[in-house]
């Protein structure tokens, strides 16, 4: 990874699973609570920092591939995927990774990239219904 990046000056440049959509991310550790945030286009999205480590974990102990699933907030997610996950009671954070209500959602198709631009998974590229695995 090049010097500093991850941060606001220098945000990871990323694209969607599909590679259809390109987002940048950064970290924001003076956020309450820290926060990883995410920029598409004029939209700005934020997940608990601790999100990155928590999914990989996650993913370490499912072992297997793991459909995405992105939906939007106002949307079920189906069972089963890193969204469904991202806003399960059961996981670490006890419900939803996402920090800004209405744009809570979509944690499967923001974090998966990020997972794998950081060497932490192996991400699929297809034009839909893409999976995830921990590395």
């Amino acid at each position: 990874m090049a010097k500093n990046e991850g941060s606001k000056d220098n945000p990871w440049k990323l694209k969607t699973a599909p590679g259809t959509s390109e987002f940048v991310m950064w970290k924001d550790e003076a956020a309450e609570p820290p926060a990883v945030v995410c920029k598409v286009g004029t939209t700005e999205l934020r997940y608990h920092l601790r999100a990155i480590e928590d999914l990989h974990a996650m993913l370490k102990k499912h072992g297997d591939w793991l459909p995405l699933g992105g939906a939007d907030e106002q949307k079920p997610a189906a069972d089963g995927t890193v969204e469904a996950w991202g806003r399960s009671p059961k996981n670490p954070v006890k419900g939803w990774y996402g920090l800004k209500k209405g744009y809570r959602g979509r944690f499967g198709v923001y974090l998966p990239p990020l997972l794998e631009k950081l060497g932490l998974a192996e991400l699929e590229h297809q034009p839909k219904n893409n999976r995830v695995k921990a590395k």
